[in-house]
C-alpha cells in the first residue's frame, strides 16, 4: 500500500506542488528518503521516528520508503516533517489515508511530537486555496495562514492533537486571522533643522516613488531625512500589503501572522555582503532588496559597500525583481524598492572646509566618489547636497512643516497618479515608461526646449532623459499642474547634478 500526502517546495514566491509517498514493503527494516532532499529533510527520518515514538507507537519491522514527487525537484526546508509522518502513518493505517488528500500539509516536527513554525506557510495557504484543498500548519502559524481566505485550516500544537481531530475524537478550532496594526512612522519631519532643500527633494521623492541620493558632511542631517520618509509616504493597500508579507514569510519574519500596512524600511551596514543584500545563499532566501519590496532600501554611507555589492542593485532597480541563478534552480524574488543613499562627498567628509579638509582634497573626493559606478549613479532620480547646519540654524531653527501636512501632499499626489495609470494598476511616475511616458509626461514646447538643451550640454543618457520627465511629472502632480511645464523641468535637471564617475 502506498499512502500519499501533499505538500509544498518553495521556489520564490512560488509554491510547487510535492507529493509525499510511502511505501512499506517486506524486507530489511529501513527508513529511506528519496527524491532529492536536503540535509534537513534526510534528518526528518530521526524526527518522525521520535515523534511517532512519543505517541505510544513504533515503527513496522518493514522497508519504509519515502518519495518526494517530483523527484528532479530539490527539496529544502524543515516543513516536510510533517507530510512525511501524516505519510507513514497513512501507510501504517492509524489514520484513514483517503482523508488526508484533501489537505496540504507543513510543518517540523519535534522529539516529543510538537508541532514547529517553518518559513513559508502564507504561500502554502494560497496554494491550497488555489487547489480547493485545507491546509495543516502548526498552531503558533494559523494565524498567518488564516489571511489566504475562505479555506479549511487545521492548526494543531501537536501530532496527538491532529489524529484525535481526524479521529474524531475531539474537533480543532479554525484559527483567526493575525492583527493587522496601524501603521507605523518614522521620525517626524519638524525635528529636522533646516535643510529645506533636501526636505522638498524627500517630499518629490516620496510622492513619484523616486530613487533619491542625499551628499554631505557628518552630522548634517542625511540620516535623519531618511528616517522620516516612511512617515510621508501611504501605507500598503491590501494587495501590497499581501505581497509584502509574502516575502516576509518565506524569510521566516512574519511573526504571529501579523500582516503589516507599514511600508518597508531595510537600513543594512555597508559591511553587507552580496547574498545578504541581493538574495541567495547555500539555500536561496530573499535579500534585503526584496525584503525593502514595495518600501524603501536606505543606504548609508554608500561608497562604503563593496562595488560588486551596489552594483548587484542595477538589475533590480530597473525590472523590480532579482534573479537567482544556481546549478539546481533558478529562484526569482519581487524587488520593486526605493533607493535612499546617503554619503560623505570624500573620506573626511569636510570636502568644502579649507579648516577641517585633508591634506588630498579635492582629489580624496574623485577617489572617494569614484567606489559608485557611473550606471548606479543614472539609475539615482534625483541628487541633492545636505549643507553643513549653521550654529544659527541650530539655536534658532525657523518653523518647519511636520511630516503629516507632508504626507498629505503626497497622498494627493499619488492619488492623481492612481487615477491617470488606472489601466496599468495605478502605476506611480516611477514606473512611467514607453506611450505611458509619452502620454502623460511629454512637457510643453518651452519646458521641452529646455530638457532638449540641458541633454545636450548635459550628455545625459537615455535613461537621465526619460528619469527627469518622470521627476517632472512627480513636481507637477504636487502643484497640480495638468501639464509639465518649463518651470517643472527646471526643478527636476536641478536634482540631476553630474558626479565625478570612472
Amino acid at each position: 500500500m502506498v499512502a500519499l500526502v501533499s505538500t509544498v517546495a518553495y521556489l520564490g514566491l512560488e509554491a510547487r506542488p510535492v507529493e509525499v509517498q510511502c511505501q512499506l514493503a517486506p524486507g530489511v527494516p529501513a527508513f529511506n528518503v528519496v527524491g532529492l532532499p536536503d540535509k534537513a529533510v534526510a534528518e526528518s527520518r530521526e524526527r518522525v521516528r521520535a515523534a511517532i515514538s512519543a505517541l505510544g507507537l513504533s515503527l513496522p519491522p518493514k522497508r519504509i520508503t519515502i518519495n518526494l514527487s517530483p523527484a528532479d525537484l530539490p527539496k529544502e526546508g524543515s516543513h516536510y516533517d510533517l507530510p512525511i509522518a501524516l505519510a507513514l502513518l497513512g501507510a501504517m493505517a492509524v489514520i484513514d489515508a483517503e482523508t488526508l488528500a484533501g489537505y496540504v500539509v507543513v510543518g517540523e516536527l519535534s522529539l516529543d511530537g510538537r508541532l514547529a513554525a517553518t518559513p513559508g506557510v502564507l504561500l502554502a495557504a494560497l496554494h491550497a486555496s488555489e487547489e480547493k484543498r485545507g491546509l495543516v500548519c502548526p498552531a503558533s502559524q494559523g494565524p498567518e495562514a488564516a489571511w489566504a481566505g475562505e479555506i479549511e485550516i487545521l492548526a494543531p500544537p501537536d501530532l496527538l492533537t491532529l489524529l484525535n481531530h481526524f479521529k474524531g475524537q475531539s474537533v480543532l478550532s479554525p484559527p483567526e486571522t493575525g492583527e493587522a496594526p496601524d501603521p507605523e512612522y518614522g521620525t517626524d519631519l519638524s525635528n529636522v533643522k533646516g535643510q529645506e532643500t533636501a526636505k522638498r527633494a524627500l517630499e518629490i521623492a516620496a510622492a513619484g516613488g523616486h530613487n533619491l541620493l542625499m551628499s554631505g558632511p557628518p552630522g548634517s542631517g542625511k540620516s535623519l531625512l531618511a528616517s522620516c520618509l516612511p512617515g510621508i509616504l501611504p501605507p500598503l493597500s491590501a494587495s501590497e500589503a499581501l505581497q509584502v508579507s509574502m516575502v516576509a514569510s518565506v524569510a521566516g519574519t512574519l511573526d504571529g501572522g501579523q500582516m503589516s500596512r507599514s511600508r518597508p524600511f531595510r537600513s543594512p551596514h555597508h559591511s553587507a555582503s552580496m547574498a545578504s543584500l541581493a538574495g541567495g545563499g547555500l539555500k536561496v532566501r530573499p535579500g534585503e532588496i526584496s525584503l525593502a519590496h514595495l518600501g524603501v532600501l536606505f543606504l548609508d554611507e554608500l561608497p562604503e559597500f563593496q562595488r560588486p555589492v551596489l552594483d548587484s542593485l542595477r538589475q533590480p532597480l530597473e525590472t523590480g525583481e532579482i534573479s537567482i541563478a544556481r546549478a539546481n534552480a533558478h529562484v526569482t524574488f519581487p524587488a520593486r524598492f526605493q533607493l535612499v543613499a546617503a554619503m560623505n562627498p570624500c573620506r573626511c567628509g569636510h570636502l568644502g572646509d579649507a579648516s577641517l579638509a585633508c591634506s588630498r582634497a579635492p582629489r580624496c573626493a574623485a577617489d572617494y566618489q569614484a567606489r559608485i559606478s557611473g550606471p548606479l549613479l543614472d539609475r539615482i532620480d534625483l541628487h541633492v547636497e545636505v549643507a553643513a547646519l549653521s550654529a544659527s540654524d541650530l539655536t534658532v531653527p525657523p518653523p518647519a512643516e511636520g511630516s503629516e501636512r507632508v504626507a498629505e501632499r503626497v497622498r494627493r499626489a499619488r492619488q492623481v497618479q492612481r487615477e491617470r495609470n488606472a489601466k496599468d494598476d495605478g502605476a506611480i511616475n516611477c514606473l512611467l515608461e514607453g506611450e505611458q511616458l509619452k502620454a502623460f509626461a511629454t512637457p510643453d514646447a518651452p519646458g521641452e526646449r529646455l530638457l532638449t538643451d540641458a541633454a545636450e550640454m548635459m550628455r545625459l543618457s537615455a535613461r537621465g532623459y526619460t528619469r527627469i520627465l518622470r521627476v517632472a511629472r512627480t513636481i507637477a502632480d504636487l502643484a497640480g499642474a495638468p501639464d509639465i511645464g518649463r518651470i517643472h523641468i527646471a526643478e527636476a535637471l536641478s536634482y540631476r547634478r553630474q558626479m565625478p564617475r570612472n
